[in-house]
């Protein structure tokens, strides 16, 4: 397969994703070897006329003012690597740690970072070799970048600290021993190039918007088989009505509504019963849902940005002959729209926990009371709401803004900080507990529309319960309900689940 060429330009979100799942090979184009070339020239020359460059002559932080030797600027660069390596707590994700390294690469092939083209060469090997490194995941405040995450990612490529051998966490040097690879030997400023940016909280919001746009037509889908099962109508999704309040994302979910619920036998067979209006529950699925989209659209826009932007400190302009010692590191970009996207995503899984609350409610929904049969005995869907409502509630903990918080570091040298890595590990956490939130729902709503046959669903609605159905059955009788969630799970989130709806009912916004 072709490898695919970064330049620092035009690396996109979904590109990024498939690249780590897919495994797919990385290079990098002459034109960008020239550009990586003339900022490393740049850097020499300047070492040459003993010029004071921060983090290349000087020390770091505090210490900026510590003029450091020409036999010691080498020293420097791996000190700076494995005293910023102090991350604690569980390791990240592995797939987070590969979008981490991919993005470094990314930004500094840009030719800004004055690093030499065989250490961009070297981490690429790194990366197409599939070696991982062992992350601790807390650590950072999000300025002067993720700083201590970075350390431990640069740290493999100088034989520090730990990666991953299959299963195992064994020393970095042993891992690169293994592929055949050398730890290799940073010099000027190419320490402070590996550590300054903000790959980490960047790499979990790449990952957390490819879930997310997933997630937003996953929980149209629920929320369409909630209607059938409560036996709901669809006049307000009316194109006419959404147009009136013209929001993009208002009025591609009410579209995708309809298209769901497009020959349902059940809602023709209510058509008349006397109902005005439904719950906003289920009434304001365009606007709760479509306010998601449109959230989810503006953080896409500032992440792309991220992922293509040069994030360490100082920055090298060979062109004009200038290094700028500035704050392109500092996290608050991606920080406030971890922020803002958390709670968007938590809205989800509010408003389809109170669907699923509906759903076992008797009283409310019509239907046999938590959705069995043989309610006393058995318990039915009883707990999976419980469950439903712990994860929100969860949420609503976990959705705290981090970037409204601030510490200072570094003797007070760095005095404001974003917390973007928290925000970032947090949104990672509300999506979690939200993709599992409208996996009960499904769970629920198909077990509703059970007691409605031998009425069918519409033609999008009838492709996801019979995909439902396929691999998990109706309760009858009490069972391992965690089971039952997890085989939901699994059938919702496979790649064919959404694009087998769209086959029957159409192509989903």
């Amino acid at each position: 397969m072709k490898k695919i060429l970064l330049n620092g330009e035009n690396l996109t979100i979904s590109q990024a994703r498939e690249i780590v799942d897919r495994n797919l090979e990385i290079g990098i184009s002459n034109n960008t070897i020239t550009k990586i070339k003339n900022s490393r020239n740049v850097i020499e020359k300047w070492i040459k006329n003993d010029e004071v460059i921060y983090g290349v002559t000087t020390g770091f932080g505090e210490f900026k003012d510590v003029k450091i030797p020409k036999k010691d600027i080498e020293k420097l660069q791996h000190n700076l690597i494995i005293s910023h390596s102090a991350g604690v707590g569980e390791p990240l994700p592995r797939n987070i740690v590969r979008l981490m390294l991919l993005l470094r690469i990314n930004s500094l092939v840009k030719g800004y970072s004055g690093v030499r083209l065989e250490l961009v060469e070297q981490l690429i090997k790194i990366f197409n070799l599939g070696i991982t490194a062992y992350i601790p995941s807390q650590g950072s405040v999000g300025s002067s970048g993720d700083l201590a995450p970075l350390s431990h990612l640069a740290g493999v490529l100088i034989g520090e600290g730990y990666a991953y051998d299959g299963r195992d966490v064994l020393p970095a040097k042993a891992v690169l021993a293994k592929h055949g690879l050398k730890p290799f030997r940073l010099m000027a400023k190419e320490g402070l190039a590996l550590i300054n940016g903000t790959q980490m909280m960047t790499a979990y919001a790449v990952e957390i918007l490819n879930r997310a746009e997933r997630l937003a037509k996953l929980a149209d889908i629920s929320g369409a088989l909630s209607i059938e099962a409560l036996r709901g109508t669809d006049t307000a999704f009316k194109d006419i009505l959404q147009k009136a309040r013209p929001h993009r994302g208002q009025i591609n979910t009410a579209s995708n509504l309809r298209k769901l619920l497009k020959g349902s036998e059940i809602r023709l067979s209510h058509i008349d019963c006397g109902k005005v209006q439904d719950a906003y529950s289920l009434r304001c699925m365009p606007q709760v849902h479509g306010a998601v989209k449109d959230t989810i659209e503006y953080v896409s826009g500032v992440v792309a940005t991220e992922v293509n932007s040069a994030t360490d400190n100082p920055l090298i302009f060979a062109d004009s002959n200038e290094h700028i010692e500035g704050g392109n590191f500092h996290g608050e970009p991606v920080a406030l729209v971890m922020d803002f996207l958390k709670i968007a995503i938590s809205e989800l899984a509010n408003i389809s926990e109170r669907r699923t609350a509906r759903l076992v409610d008797g009283s409310l929904s019509g239907l046999p009371r938590f959705l069995t049969a043989k309610g006393g005995l058995n318990s039915g869907l009883m707990i999976a709401q419980y469950t439903a409502a712990s994860l929100v509630s969860e949420n609503k903990v976990l959705c705290h803004p981090a970037s409204v918080d601030s510490i200072p570091t570094s003797a007070n040298q760095e005095d404001h900080n974003s917390l973007g890595s928290i925000a970032a590990r947090k949104c990672f956490e509300v999506l979690n507990n939200a993709e599992k939130v409208i996996a009960i729902e499904m769970l629920c709503s198909c077990q509703g529309i059970d007691f409605l046959k031998p009425l069918k669903c519409g033609k999008g609605t009838g492709a996801a319960y019979d995909a439902v159905r396929k691999y998990v059955s109706h309760i009858d009788e009490d069972v391992l309900m965690n089971d039952h969630i997890q085989s939901v799970c699994d059938v919702i989130f496979h790649e064919d689940f959404i694009n087998n709806v769209e086959k029957s009912g159409g192509m989903l916004h």
